[in-house]
């Protein structure tokens, strides 16, 4: 990995705002500069922030200052929602960890199914989703052995079955990438010519080529990351935005190394004994060029808000969503002008 010269930077302390939405697991900016998110009893969330010079209302969420946000829910998956991809037609589209690859109409909130099968086998964990200017639509399941709520057992047990399915419009789903380590979020370079894959469990950024004389291949973009990426989105100057969910852990990678045998037995063993430990206090986040270096990279080692799962730049600053938290978190991106 090419690190930044001098290592990470402080990420600046972050607002919790709406703390009525739970597990915002993924949270993208829409056309109109409101937040979207999707919350773990299935509600679509839309949040207007305010002016990142707006002072913060006097309330507090765990300890922390809370700055006004109204937050209204435009729609109900039925199901989990992870990735979200706002339309240039002011549609939605959902990846629902139990329903599949949904669209959400504008207006009434209207959804619907237009995945929930890849060569009749049905998708049983979809993550993360993307479209490109002619209309596809890319998209993520991060396992086909667990599901959501098993997701630690992907990662312990190592099996790498994770996919990149496409949609082309008026088309079925198919198969673009398979073997891969829990993949995750998924966005397009900025001028089409290939996407990039998070794959958590491989700590590694997979490009698949779209165009020009490696179309159809797949290379790394950037690897022995620092922690687990999840989800991705495109930052103003075309740069990556990376929430890495979780740091390195050398006993994970170590278990990675045993049989298979051992690994699963490892996951039942875990799952039996104990809960899972609370998410570690780390949040980090990188900006990652389109040439694989490292723009930015943001930490803060002791966060009360933790398990960040996705991070979007907008209006020169950041805004983290949690699948483990409650409500939105939001920062100063230092040395970015609104």
């Amino acid at each position: 990995m090419r690190q930044r010269p001098g290592g990470p930077r402080p990420l600046p302390a972050a607002r919790v705002v709406a703390p009525e939405i739970e597990g915002p697991e993924d949270v993208v900016a829409g056309a109109d500069g409101s937040i979207l998110t999707g919350a773990a009893d299935g509600t679509i969330w839309r949040l207007t922030l305010p002016a990142p010079d707006a002072r913060p209302a006097p309330a507090t969420v765990d300890g922390d200052e809370q700055a006004e946000a109204t937050a209204e829910a435009v729609a109900h998956t039925g199901g989990r929602p992870l990735g979200l991809q706002p339309l240039p037609d002011g549609a939605l589209l959902v990846c629902d960890a139990r329903r599949g690859l949904l669209r959400i109409e504008p207006g009434d909130g209207a959804v619907r199914v237009l995945a929930d099968a890849v060569d009749g086998v049905p998708l049983r964990f979809c993550s993360n989703v993307t479209a490109t200017v002619d209309g596809t639509v890319y998209f993520t399941v991060s396992s086909r052995r667990h599901g959501l709520d098993a997701w630690p057992a992907d990662i312990m047990e190592h099996l790498a079955t994770g996919q990149l399915l496409r949609l082309r419009p008026g088309g079925e789903p198919e198969v673009l990438l398979s073997g891969l380590q829990f993949a995750n979020g998924v966005a397009p370079a900025p001028d089409g010519s290939f996407l990039v894959v998070a794959e958590t469990g491989a700590r590694l950024l997979r490009r698949h080529w779209l165009t020009g004389p490696r179309a159809g291949h797949t290379d790394t973009l950037l690897d022995r990351l620092p922690g687990h990426p999840d989800n991705i989105s495109v930052g103003p100057d075309g740069s990556f935005w990376v929430a890495l969910a979780g740091p390195r852990q050398a006993a994970l990678e170590l278990l990675h190394a045993l049989p298979f045998p051992v690994r699963r037995a490892a996951w039942r063993a875990q799952r039996r004994i104990r809960p899972l430990p609370p998410p570690h206090p780390t949040v980090r986040v990188l900006a990652v060029r389109p040439d694989g270096g490292v723009a930015c990279d943001l930490r803060a080692a002791r966060s009360p808000y933790r398990m960040v799962t996705s991070v979007c730049r907008t209006k020169g600053r950041l805004v983290m969503g949690s699948v483990a938290q409650r409500g939105i978190a939001v920062c100063a991106l230092p040395g970015a002008k609104p």
